[in-house]
């Protein structure tokens, strides 16, 4: 009786569940959600390659340092880079004079506590400090920035969907909301346009956010090395740069992988080889055994005549 019920139930759960997804699917089919805005007008990140993509990608150390330069000149006035250190710059070219002069005339110093009163402090950076926020707190960060807080850039290309590329198009996607079309030449609706404070960017999920064009006109930095400093430069140089700040062992890594990519392969040959020489004949002689072995056969004619059993 208990099973009957059990059983029941679990129909009618079930029942339940097959005429909700009935309903659902119906309705979605029926009553297809309005795209909106963002839907339409929302654009993937661009093709861009970079020297550090694929399996066998290194660092460009000068793309590197100009894009430092571009972060240092231009984003570090309101994005933080709070898990790297100063020392850590001499990985991508730069040598300890370099970064010891980088530190200490760094233009956001290093907050303390004076041993001697207790009160609040600042000093110059040394090349063993991570890079100083360029806000005391968050409350502050927003009250600069119209309540929006800039984001930390350490991690930023591990943190957002699309990576680099999704940087570099952010930097340089910036378009007028008054005369932009999409691929389906559609404007732009009223509902869309950017409140006040807030630009327009298609390649930001929402399409407006609170940081103005931070890149906005060539030569806005000089490169020390002479590269031409167009916008879209500065911004490759950059979302580069951040690629680095988010995974500084990447060489590292990939040099490994390849090492243990080899052995493996060299080991996978040795097996192979060892088996060729060692089992493979072994494993081709078929022993006879069991009740048809001759040795067996005889012993059960011997136990039968024994038992005085026909056959």
């Amino acid at each position: 009786m208990i099973r009957i019920f059990a059983f029941l139930v679990g129909l009618a759960f079930s029942g339940v569940l097959a005429i909700s997804l009935f309903i659902g699917a119906s309705d979605y089919f029926s009553n297809k959600p309005e795209e909106t805005a963002s839907h339409k007008f929302h654009l993937q990140p661009k093709h861009v390659g970079f020297a550090s993509d694929g399996p066998f990608g290194k660092y460009d150390n000068q793309q590197l340092q100009r894009g430092f330069q571009v972060y240092a000149e231009v984003c570090a006035a309101c994005h933080g880079l709070s898990l790297a250190s100063f020392r850590e710059l001499e990985h991508i070219g730069y040598t300890e004079a370099e970064v010891k002069k980088i530190a200490s005339d760094w233009k956001i110093q290093v907050p303390i506590i004076n041993p001697d009163t207790g009160e609040a402090t600042t000093r110059k950076a040394l090349p063993s400090d991570t890079f100083p926020e360029p806000f005391p707190n968050p409350q502050a960060a927003r009250a600069s920035n119209n309540n929006a807080f800039p984001p930390d850039l350490t991690l930023i290309t591990k943190a957002r969907e699309g990576g680099a590329p999704y940087i570099y198009s952010l930097l340089t996607g910036y378009r007028n909301p008054k005369t932009y079309r999409n691929a389906h030449g559609e404007a732009l609706p009223a509902d869309a346009q950017p409140a006040q404070n807030l630009h327009f960017n298609p390649y930001f999920a929402n399409l407006n956010l609170a940081m103005p064009p931070p890149l906005t006109a060539e030569g806005q930095v000089t490169y020390a090395d002479g590269t031409k400093a167009s916008v879209d430069q500065m911004a490759k140089d950059v979302s580069a740069f951040l690629v680095w700040t988010a995974e500084p062992e990447l060489e590292r890594r990939h040099a490994a992988g390849l090492a243990i990519t080899i052995f493996l392969l060299f080991a996978t040959v040795l097996g192979y080889l060892a088996y060729r020489q060692i089992w493979a004949e072994a494993k081709r002689k078929v022993r006879v055994t069991g009740a048809l072995e001759p040795k067996n056969q005889a012993k059960s004619r011997r136990a039968k005549r024994d038992a005085g059993v026909a056959g």
